[in-house]
């Protein structure tokens, strides 16, 4: 009886679904998350009658055919890159993008990382860092003695050094953009990588044309709506129970059928 593993693999898919989901609504205060969706499409199908074979000699065909499809198969887990609102904080190394780009960060390995999340630190030895003390590229480096740390819209870093009338510049952000950013590969830690599907990272100066701007003393909240994965939650749970139902009800089937004398 297909029905049984058509179902199965119906429950498996809300399953995959309510994962995303609850990934999505545990990342509600995550800083620059991106919240995800699970895509299907249909699986094989079982040819009973081919469509468009002759039904006679007088060279009638069969219009439409015996097609039993055998279920359902995830399709890929999409990732909306949508902004989330800005926070404001008041930290003067907290940095949001506001529009299209993202921070490049330099790995322990050497390779370059990705982020939209600008809760940004100071290292012991005065660079710009990530909560986990990456350094955020091209390396900003801030002397002691500084006060008064200004980034404007463009990225430019700018400090009072003690014992300075004038404002000095430290260095200059960049930002990356990508062709399709949901093809990047998020590998944890608010950090994204580079994929043959995002296409290279293009890099430019924030403010410039398709880059954002950078907003100093703001940082970017997830874009994950609760109201809508709640909603989306419940219809992925009663999508599961109607499969696991169908599964209950061919098991009935086949036990009448057993049961014939």
């Amino acid at each position: 009886m297909r029905a049984l593993t058509t179902a199965a693999t119906g429950m498996q898919a809300q399953q995959l679904n309510v994962e995303v989901i609850s990934n999505n609504l545990a990342n509600m205060n995550t800083t620059g998350f991106k919240r995800q969706r699970a895509e299907f499409q249909d699986l094989l199908y079982q040819n009973v009658q081919q469509m468009g074979m002759d039904s006679s000699d007088a060279g009638t065909v069969v219009p439409t055919g015996v097609q039993v499809g055998l279920g359902v198969q995830t399709a890929s887990i999409y990732r909306i890159t949508e902004q989330g609102a800005l926070s404001n904080t008041g930290n003067p190394f907290d940095l949001a993008i506001s529009g299209h780009g993202y921070f490049r960060v330099q790995m322990p390995d050497g390779s370059d990382g990705y982020t939209r999340a600008g809760n940004f630190s100071i290292s012991p030895e005065g660079e710009l860092v990530t909560t986990d003390g990456y350094t955020v590229a091209p390396g900003i480096a801030i002397p002691q003695g500084s006060r008064e740390i200004a980034i404007n819209a463009q990225g430019q870093v700018q400090a009072l050094i003690d014992g300075q009338v004038d404002p000095q510049t430290l260095g200059q952000l960049e930002l990356a953009t990508f062709f399709n950013q949901a093809g990047l590969e998020a590998r944890g830690d608010n950090i994204f990588l580079e994929t043959a599907a995002s296409g290279a990272a293009n890099t430019g100066t924030p403010g410039s044309p398709g880059f954002g701007s950078i907003r100093q003393g703001f940082v970017e909240t997830s874009n994950v709506n609760s109201v809508s994965e709640i909603t989306a939650l419940i219809q992925a749970q009663r999508a599961y129970e109607m499969n696991a139902r169908v599964i209950t009800a061919s098991d009935e089937m086949m036990a009448a059928s057993s049961n014939l004398r």
